[in-house]
This record gives structure tokens, sequence and C-alpha cells, in this order.
């Protein structure tokens, strides 16, 4: 079992060094690193688009860029992990390049039709109503995955969904206060490191730096970790949660 933990360590290690030696400019290693993970391109895209992609589909492509802007991007501070934020940032962009290609299918659909203004009107408002439904459909995978994909950086923690909203400071000022301490927990190097490094919240530090008890700050805990995690990922639909629970 150990050294199963070791071997994935090094794994991890491995391709965070690989990635600063291609952000310091290492051409050849950032086309050997594209090439290795064109499976995992090739998979993401696919369970975006629900049909088997292939490197000439335009979505492989678009993936391609998104894997290469993650390489770019990606930091290890982040608290995550590369394939992790590359799975995020291809899902997102071929999302983005289907909703286009809809929007111009619905152009050219309506650049085609006759001068018939109540049938152009009627086939007009169909294939409009037929790409909400798309894009509904598609946000609402957007949310499933987000979440999935935060239920995987909690349970690093030993925590759950529910943690979250179960942990959630019942009176509006408290819950402000706990996101708050969460928003410092992510602005403080120091305080940041040890969270994500030991997997635990700096209650003694974070005590010198808030003013609230260490009392209040265990109690509300989990919920401080919980959007934490919120604040340092890429989770477009829960930060909307912190903001409303911020206005609510």
């Amino acid at each position: 079992m150990l050294g199963l933990l070791f071997t994935a360590f090094k794994k991890k290690r491995s391709l965070e060094e690989t990635v600063l030696k291609i952000q310091q400019g290492d051409i050849s290693l950032r086309n050997d690193t594209i090439e290795s993970f064109k499976p995992f391109i090739a998979k993401t895209v696919s369970s975006v688009c629900k049909r088997y992609i292939y490197e000439s589909d335009d979505e492989f492509s678009i993936g391609m860029i998104a894997f290469n802007e993650a390489i770019d991007k990606y930091s290890p501070e982040k608290g995550r992990s590369l394939l992790a934020f590359a799975e995020t940032l291809v899902k997102r962009r071929v999302i983005d390049y289907l909703r286009s290609q809809s929007k111009q299918k619905e152009i050219l659909l309506d650049l085609s039709l006759n001068d018939d203004n109540d049938h152009q009107s009627h086939i007009y408002i169909d294939n409009e109503n037929s790409i909400n439904e798309y894009e509904k459909h598609k946000e609402s995978e957007r949310r499933k995955e987000e979440i999935q994909l935060y239920i995987s950086h909690l349970e690093d923690f030993g925590l759950s969904f529910e943690d979250l909203v179960e942990n959630s400071p019942k009176h509006a000022d408290a819950r402000k206060g706990a996101i708050m301490i969460a928003k410092l927990l992510m602005e403080d190097d120091e305080l940041k490191e040890i969270l994500f490094a030991k997997k635990r919240l700096p209650v003694k530090l974070l005590e010198g730096k808030v003013e609230v008890s260490r009392k209040t700050i265990e109690r509300n805990r989990k919920y401080i970790i919980a959007v934490a995690i919120i604040i340092n990922g890429d989770f477009l639909y829960l930060n909307d949660y912190i903001k409303g629970a911020i206005d609510g």
C-alpha cells in the first residue's frame, strides 16, 4: 500500500516538474507531454460530446488547445492537480465551441429561409427554443460535473458535500463572518499552504488574524474549509452560492 502511495506521489511530482520546465520554455517537452496526454484529451472531450471523438474532429482540436492553455495557466499553489484543472478547462472550451456552433447554425438556417415571414418566424422560434433547451441541458451537466469535482476536493479533507449544507451557520451574520474568514485564509499564503498541505484548518494562526473567538472558528471549521475550497478552485456555480450566502 505504501509503495502504491509513493508511486502515485512520484508521478504527481514528476508531472508538476514537467509543467514547470514547459512554462520555462521547453517546447520539445511541451509537444511530448501533449502527445502523451492525447488519450486523456479525447476521453474528456468525448464525455462532453457524448460520442467517440477522433483526432480529426474539430472538438478534439479545441481540446488540444485547451490542454495547452491549462499547461500555461497551471499553478500547483492552487492546490489542484494539473489533470483536474485541465479537465475543467477542456470541458469548458469544448462547451463554448459547441454553443458557438449552435448559434452559427441558427444564423445559417435563418438566411436560408424564403421570404415567407410567417414561415420564417416559425422556423426561427423553433430553432431558438431548441438551442435554449440545448444550453439548459449543457448548463445542468456543467453544474453536475462541477459538484463532482468539488466533492473530490472535499474528500481530501475528510468532508462531504452535505457538510457545506449541514454546517452552514444558521444566521446570516455568522455565515458572512465564516465566509470572510475563508477569504482571508485564501489571501494569506502561509495559512493557505498549511490548509492544503496538511489538510487541516490552522485555527491557532487564524485566531490571531480575525476578530472572532477560537470557539467560533472551531464551530464553523467544516464550513470555512468547504468555502475556502470553492474560493481557491475554478467553481463558477458554487461561487454563486457564496455570493448568495453573503447577500442572503
